[in-house]
C-alpha cells in the first residue's frame, strides 16, 4: 500500500498509488490533499508508505480521520513517509492515532528541507479507544529531519502503553492526549517569541535553530486540536497566509 506524488511549480504529477492507499485533491484555493484507505485502519502485516517531492510549490496535507491501529499477536502494522521539500512549504495536519488494546505499531517519518522551505507538521497520539487506556502492546516511531541532507533533529520512541501508563499515574496527571508539533518559518526567532507570548512555553529550538519543536497535552481531544489549529493559524500569519479551512467538521 503506498502513495507516491510530486509537486513541481504547484503542479501535482501522481507517481504511484497502491490500493487500498487513496487521496482527494483539492485545488480551489491551494493544494491540498486527503490522505485516506479503504479499509478501517492499520493491520498487522500492513506496509503504508507515503512519499512525495515538493519544489516551488506549498501544500496543505491532512488524513481524513483518525489512524487506527488494531490488535496483533505477533506482526506489527507499519506506516513510513519520507519526504523531500525544496524551496516550498509544507502544512501537514494530522489526526489521532488510536492504538488498540494488543496493538503493535512501527511509524518512521523522514523530512529534507532547505533553507528557502517552511513547514508545520503535527502527531496526536491519544489513549485508545474511549473504553481503553493506553493498552497497546508496543509503539516504534522514529522522526528524522534533515537540512540538506545533514541531520537537525532526531528523535526515537520504543514504548509501551504500560509504560505510559504508569508513568502518567505518576504524574497524577489528568491530560492522556499529546500532541507533538514541529515548525519551520521565514523568521524562527520572531515566532518562537510569539509562541511563548501566546503561553505556549514547550517549544524550543532544534541543534541549530532550524527546527522549533514543542509538545502539548490536553483531557480532551476538542482542546487539543483547537490548540493546534490555533498555533497553526500562527503559523500561516507568519507566512502572511489566510487560514485555510480544512473542511473536516
Amino acid at each position: 500500500m503506498s502513495i507516491k506524488f510530486d509537486f513541481k511549480d504547484n503542479k501535482l504529477d501522481l507517481k504511484k498509488l497502491s490500493l487500498p492507499s487513496r487521496h482527494y485533491y483539492f485545488n480551489d484555493d491551494e493544494n491540498y490533499i486527503k490522505l485516506l484507505n479503504i479499509g478501517e485502519g492499520i493491520f498487522p502485516k500492513d506496509r503504508v508508505k507515503t512519499s512525495f517531492n515538493l519544489y516551488n510549490s506549498s501544500l496543505v496535507l491532512t488524513t481524513e480521520s483518525a489512524t487506527k491501529i488494531y490488535p496483533s499477536k505477533k506482526e506489527y502494522g507499519i506506516s513510513a513517509f519520507n519526504i523531500n521539500i525544496k524551496k516550498s512549504n509544507l502544512e501537514f495536519i494530522n489526526d489521532e492515532l488510536i492504538l488498540y488494546k494488543n496493538s503493535k505499531y512501527i511509524q518512521t517519518f523522514k523530512l529534507n528541507f532547505d533553507e528557502e522551505s517552511t513547514f508545520f507538521y503535527t502527531d496526536i497520539l491519544s489513549q485508545g479507544r474511549s473504553f481503553e487506556d493506553f493498552d497497546f502492546i508496543s509503539m516504534l516511531m522514529k522522526n528524522r529531519f534533515t537540512f540538506n541532507n545533514n541531520t537537525e533533529y532526531l528523535e526515537k520512541f520504543d514504548i509501551t502503553g504500560k509504560y505510559l501508563k504508569e508513568y502518567i499515574f505518576q504524574k497524577s496527571s489528568k491530560n492522556r492526549l499529546f500532541a507533538k508539533i514541529y515548525i519551520k518559518t521565514n523568521h524562527n526567532e520572531h515566532f518562537l517569541n510569539t509562541l511563548h507570548l501566546e503561553e505556549f512555553e514547550s517549544f524550543a529550538y532544534s541543534k541549530h535553530k532550524k527546527i522549533i519543536i514543542g509538545s502539548i497535552s490536553s483531557s480532551s481531544m476538542s482542546k487539543l486540536k483547537q490548540n493546534i489549529e490555533y498555533i497553526w493559524k500562527l503559523y500561516r500569519k507568519q507566512l502572511n497566509k489566510k487560514f485555510f479551512v480544512l473542511g473536516k467538521q
